[in-house]
C-alpha cells in the first residue's frame, strides 16, 4: 500500500527548528522525524511514499535529491580537467518517494485531496509528519480490512488532547472532536487507513481532515479506531523533540525496529 504523509505545515509551536525548515525534517537524532517515520513503514513493507509538501516545500526536495549521494561511497576524478564520479556503492533503502507542492496554506483534508492522482483508486496509508509509533502497520491494515470501513485511525491512550474519540464497543469511532481540555481519553494519533472513497468526503483545499470529514465517517458508521496501547509520541516543542532524541541515545526507542 502507498503511505501518504502530511508534511506541509508551518510547525509554529517548534518555531525555534521549524524557521529554518520545514516541521518533518527537524533532525531527530542524526536524520528527520519524517525519515523515521518512513523506516517504520519500511519495515513492514510498505515503501511506496507519497509526501504531501507545503510550507518550505524545497527543502523536503532537495534533502531527497542529495539522499542518495549522502549515501553512497563516492569517487571523484578531477584529472584531465574533467569531473567523473564512480558511484562505488550505495547503503539505500527500497524507497519511491513522491514529493507534492500541496500549497502553502492548504488544510490537511485539503492535501490528501491534491494527491489523488497519485494515489489512484486503492486503499492507501496515512499519517502525520511529525510524530512516532510502534504500532504494528500490517496488523492496522488486517483490522482495517476485517471492518470494511471506509476508514481506520490508530487510537492511543494519552493525557493530552490531540483529536478525541468518542469509541464504541464495537470499536466504532461514535464522535470526533479536535483538540478540547480532556483527560485521559482515546485520542487519534495518525497512523491511519483509507479506502479511496475518503477522496469523496474532502471538498477542496479549505477542508480540514480532523473536522468535517472523519467527523461525517463517524457519524455514518464509517470510522472504525484500531486501540493501540504501545508506544506513540508527537514532536511539537523542543522539550518532546529532547525526549526522543535521548531514547535514541540510550537505545531505548520504542519505535526503531529496524
Amino acid at each position: 500500500m502507498k503511505v501518504v504523509l502530511l508534511a506541509g505545515g508551518f510547525g509554529t509551536r517548534i518555531s525555534e527548528e521549524s524557521q529554518f525548515k520545514p516541521k518533518p525534517m527537524i533532525d531527530i537524532g542524526d536524520q528527520p522525524i519524517l525519515w523515521h517515520i518512513m523506516k517504520e513503514y519500511s519495515y513492514y513493507g510498505h515503501n511506496e511514499f507519497i509526501i504531501c509538501a507545503g510550507y518550505k516545500q524545497q527543502y523536503i526536495k532537495q534533502w531527497f535529491a542529495d539522499y542518495f549521494l549522502r549515501n553512497s561511497d563516492v569517487s571523484f576524478d578531477f584529472r584531465n580537467n574533467e569531473n567523473e564520479m564512480t558511484i562505488h556503492e550505495a547503503h539505500l533503502e527500497p524507497w519511491k518517494v513522491t514529493v507534492v507542492d500541496t500549497g502553502l496554506n492548504t488544510m490537511t483534508g485539503g492535501r490528501i485531496k491534491r494527491i489523488q492522482k497519485y494515489v489512484g483508486d486503492e486503499p492507501f496509508l496515512m499519517t502525520y509528519g511529525d510524530g512516532v509509533c510502534d504500532v504494528d502497520i500490517n496488523k492496522l491494515v488486517e483490522y482495517h480490512k476485517e471492518q470494511g470501513k471506509i476508514a481506520t485511525l490508530t487510537a492511543v491512550l494519552q493525557d493530552q488532547s490531540k483529536g478525541v474519540l468518542d469509541i464504541g464497543g464495537d470499536n466504532a469511532v461514535k464522535s470526533f472532536r479536535e483538540k478540547q481540555v480532556t483527560d485521559g481519553v482515546p485520542i487519534n494519533a495518525g497512523y491511519m487507513v483509507f479506502e479511496p472513497q475518503i477522496f469523496d468526503y474532502i471538498e477542496g483545499d479549505n477542508t480540514v481532515l480532523e473536522k468535517e470529514p472523519l467527523e461525517k465517517l463517524a457519524n455514518e458508521g464509517e470510522l472504525m479506531s484500531y486501540i493501540h496501547r504501545g508506544f506513540w509520541q508527537c514532536m511539537d516543542n523542543l522539550r518532546e523533540k529532547e525526549m526522543l532524541e535521548k531514547m535514541l541515545e540510550k537505545n531505548k526507542a520504542p519505535w526503531k525496529k529496524w
